[in-house]
């Protein structure tokens, strides 16, 4: 279920309050949106990355910058009260019974570890190919997220390369017109901008938000664990329930209770 990104609202809070305050104060949009330092900062800072970790995982950093401005909602507490109500069943007409209602759980991880109870997977073993999925899982999604990591790092530095070639091309031609001078350092000092803009901005923050992705879809695995252990053992429904809702806020804790 894709929910509402205020990713994307403090993106755009971010360009407008950088660039609305530039251009209130007076400034041109062609001494800021100049192509040459533009293509070094964020030319400089793509090849980085396809050096680095090559084109296979550069051409997936659109498809990360999606998932960050607009990512998955678990509905935790629906996970719950689906697994609460899997107890239930599975005490009233046994633990076989459980597989017709499979469909109730909408997440495929849930699923899989009911399946593996079904089939006589003993606890020990249940809790181990969770946590090697976790640990997997969890490998997959830092790696992404080093990506953004290192491009908020590459990119301030490819506007300063950008800035240094600027003032080279702009002392190389001193002695001319001191105006046309002046004109020209104020130019390469844009490359420097737009490194420290697109760290800032775009990269570092994509990075932090595909972390907080990444924590809510490993808790809504380590719920699913939990729960599926609880329905294993047998243990009554009120009880799954307090194991479950333990793993919540306080707040959210007391809103379930009262729902």
């Amino acid at each position: 279920m894709i929910r509402k990104s205020s990713t994307l609202g403090g993106l755009l809070l971010g360009v407008l309050s950088i660039f609305g305050a530039f251009f209130w104060e007076g400034g041109a949009f062609e001494a800021l949106f100049l192509i040459p330092p533009i293509l070094i900062v964020f030319g400089g800072t793509f090849a980085a990355i396809i050096i680095g970790f090559g084109f296979d995982k550069f051409k997936n950093i659109l498809r990360l910058m999606y998932l960050a401005y607009f990512p998955n909602k678990y509905n935790i507490n629906g996970l719950i009260n689906n697994l609460v109500d899997l107890s239930i069943m599975s005490r009233k007409e046994g633990l076989l019974s459980v597989e017709k209602k499979l469909d109730r759980l909408e997440y495929v991880f849930p699923r899989k570890l009911v399946k593996y109870v079904i089939d006589g997977t003993d606890a020990e073993s249940l809790q181990n190919l969770a946590a090697l999925e976790i640990r997997a899982m969890q490998e997959r999604h830092y790696s992404n997220i080093f990506i953004f990591t290192k491009m908020g790092g590459y990119a301030p530095t490819m506007g300063i390369i950008g800035t240094v070639m600027g003032l080279i091309m702009s002392l190389a031609h001193a002695g001319g017109d001191p105006n046309s001078l002046i004109k020209n350092i104020a130019s390469a000092f844009i490359a420097t901008l737009w490194g420290v803009f697109s760290a800032n901005i775009i990269w570092l923050p994509i990075g932090d938000k595909l972390k907080k992705c990444h924590l809510e879809e490993k808790h809504m695995m380590e719920i699913s664990l939990e729960g599926i252990l609880a329905l294993q053992s047998g243990e009554i429904p009120s009880v799954v329930k307090a194991r479950l809702l333990s793993l919540l806020p306080q707040k959210e804790q007391l809103r379930m209770m009262l729902s």
